[in-house]
Parts: C-alpha cells; sequence; structure tokens
C-alpha cells in the first residue's frame, strides 16, 4: 500500500476541522492524531515558531486546548533538501542481489527523508547497507523506492539498486497486478463482523474535504479497488475483530484504511479513520484490551509480496510474519475464535 509523505504538503497550508472526537485536545497531540506524517517533537517545535494558526490567530502554546469546529493551521515548512546521508540503521533483510533488496520494514520506520524525519529513514539505511552496490537511480547514488508503507505500517517492502531494476519494478507496481505478477497481501484486524467472507470495494479515493492530511470516499477521486477475505473472527458478547487478508488492485495513499472504514469495519488502532471507534475499547475483556491500548498504531501488516525479478524474469515472492506487536494481539484474541464457513 502507498505511504503518505511530507513531500505532499511541502510550502502549503493544512488546514485541520477539530471534530467531537479530537475536542479538548492539546493542541500538539491533536495535531499528531490528525498528522500522521510529521512526527508529535517536530509539530511542537512548529507550534513553538509560529507556524500554527486557529481561526486565523497563531497559538504558540502547544498545551492550548483545542474546541470542537475550530480551524487549525499548519503552515508546513519549506522544502529541505539535504543530500539523504548513510545511516548504520539494523535492517531485517529477507532478499538481497546485485539489482535489489528487500526487506521486513519494522513499525515506526519512515521511508523516505524530509523536513519532518530528516534522519533514521529507510533510505538513510539502505544507503548505508548497500553502498557502493548502489549504481545510482536518475544519475544519484541511491535507492529507487518503487513503494511506500505508512511510517506504522510493517511488512515487505523492495528497493531497486540500478535504473533497470527501478524501471522493471515501477511499471510492475503501476500495472498493480492486473496484467503481471505482482501481488501484495496485507493484513488487518478490524472493528467488527463483516456479512460475508470476502468482497470487492470499489470506492474512488482523494483527498478529504475538512482534512487535506486525511483521504476519503469521493465521487471525484481516482479509482481504488480493494479485495478483502476473512482469515478469522472473534468475539464475545458485545464485540467483534475479524482479521481480514487484503489484496489491491490499486495503490492510493491510506486505501486499505480508508476502504475498511467506508463499510463500516474500520482498522483496530486507527486514530485518523477509527477515531469514533474508540469507546469500543471499553466492551474488551482486559487481556484483548490491554495489546490494542499497546498497539499505538493501525493494526496493518504488508505480509506479502510477489513480482517478477528484473533480469531474469523469475517470480520471486516473499513473506513477513507478523510483527510483536500484531502477534500479541491475534493470541489474545485466539480464546475468542469463532469457527466460521468460507
Amino acid at each position: 500500500m502507498a505511504e503518505n509523505t511530507e513531500e505532499e504538503f511541502e510550502g502549503e497550508a493544512v488546514e485541520i476541522v477539530v471534530d467531537e472526537a479530537l475536542a479538548g485536545g492539546r493542541l500538539d497531540a491533536v495535531l499528531a492524531k490528525a498528522h500522521d506524517v510529521l512526527s508529535r517533537n517536530r509539530l511542537k517545535d512548529l507550534i513553538l515558531a509560529g507556524a500554527v494558526s486557529i481561526e486565523g490567530t497563531i497559538v504558540s502554546e502547544p498545551k492550548y486546548r483545542v474546541s470542537a469546529g475550530e480551524t487549525i493551521t499548519l503552515l508546513a515548512p519549506p522544502p529541505e533538501d539535504p543530500e539523504p546521508q548513510p545511516e548504520n540503521i539494523p535492517l531485517d533483510i529477507l532478499y538481497e542481489d546485485d539489482q535489489l533488496i528487500v526487506i521486513n520494514k519494522p513499525v515506526g520506520m519512515v521511508v523516505h527523508p524530509a523536513p519532518g524525519s530528516p534522519s533514521g529513514t529507510l533510505v538513510n539505511a539502505l544507503i548505508y547497507h548497500c553502498g557502493a552496490s548502489l549504481q545510482g537511480i536518475g544519475g544519484v547514488r541511491r535507492p529507487g523506492i518503487v513503494h511506500r508503507l505508512d511510517r506504522d505500517t510493517s511488512g515487505v517492502m523492495v528497493a531497486a539498486k540500478t535504473e533497470l531494476a527501478h524501471k522493471h519494478l515501477s511499471e510492475q507496481f503501476a500495472d498493480h497486478g492486473r496484467t503481471g505478477p505482482l501481488h501484495r497481501a496485507y493484513i488487518a484486524f478490524v472493528w467488527g463482523s463483516t456479512e460475508t467472507a470476502k468482497g470487492t470495494i470499489e470506492a474512488p479515493l482523494g483527498r478529504d474535504a475538512n482534512n487535506r492530511l486525511k483521504q476519503a470516499v469521493r465521487k471525484d477521486g481516482r479509482e481504488a479497488i480493494t479485495h478483502y477475505f476473512v482469515e478469522a473472527r472473534f468475539g464475545d458478547v458485545g464485540w467483534d475483530i475479524t482479521r481480514v487478508q487484503c489484496h489491491l488492485e490499486t495503490g492510493r495513499t491510506h486505501q486499505i484504511r480508508v476502504h475498511m472504514a467506508y463499510i463500516s469495519h474500520p482498522l483496530v488502532a486507527d486514530a485518523v479513520y477509527a477515531s469514533g471507534y474508540a469507546t469500543k475499547i471499553n466492551r474488551l475483556p482486559p487481556e484483548v484490551a490491554a495489546p490494542i491500548q499497546a498497539l499505538g498504531r493501525q493494526a496493518l501488516h504488508a505480509a506479502e509480496l510477489g513480482f517478477e525479478h528484473p533480469t531474469t524474469g523469475e517470480e520471486m515472492f516473499f513473506e513477513a510474519p507478523l510483527p510483536p506487536d500484531l502477534e500479541a494481539l491475534e493470541e489474545a484474541l485466539e480464546p475468542y475464535n469463532k469457527a466460521f464457513a468460507r
């Protein structure tokens, strides 16, 4: 699935309308929930620097309590263009050759350096790890990023090390597996119990009219298609959680998160698209509520990735197991597993 990045908001004002779910929260905390790109510390610095206003008045106090209906305007910082530096950051490498590298991206790692995350990114780590084996993309010695995952989405990613690999992989991702071998599967834990064991969501996506940092289903949006398959149902009196596998036929920003929320099954612990479901945790047994509260991110993992090798033509396939936080959630849910007929 494609990741939201700072580059999309450079040098422009971003407006956020405070809804009831965010009302009463601290300004820095509210911005951090609504803006899943810049870190809370970076947003705090911007508030102190006078880059945030409410209803046209600059507010430089991070502890300011917001009210429902207020419009917060964040003046995104101008673009920074430092050359990404190599950083010795451990990588979980699933495969590597002279053309490409496949890694299991951890939760919390941003893909590209940007104003809010100038270091500690996947690109910084790849430059260090690959070193001289990076032949260059567009004349620059850097990894070719052909797809992205949200900062808080874990799982399989591939990056190109050569111009040729970048071109071939980019074409496969642009095709989304419609005519070629590209395969992407995500595991998501969602609220509620879907009516059917499988389904297809066709709903165009675009910028949310009230919050440019969010995506929304829009008639004038870009085509977006998600296929889902139920893998397990969990629940008891008063609550249900479903584990689904999602396949993307398109690659829009936040596609799975928005589409599942659109059919009233938002991702568990998604602070952006499931804010209205926050109180559902009160209905859960303590042993299930605890790992959800500990997540601090949407329950989404890129579990499978398949593609054609750009030079050998071999069909490659990689899997990444659930990370510890989602594994802990599944273990807590297992005693409440409901058998069902597909």
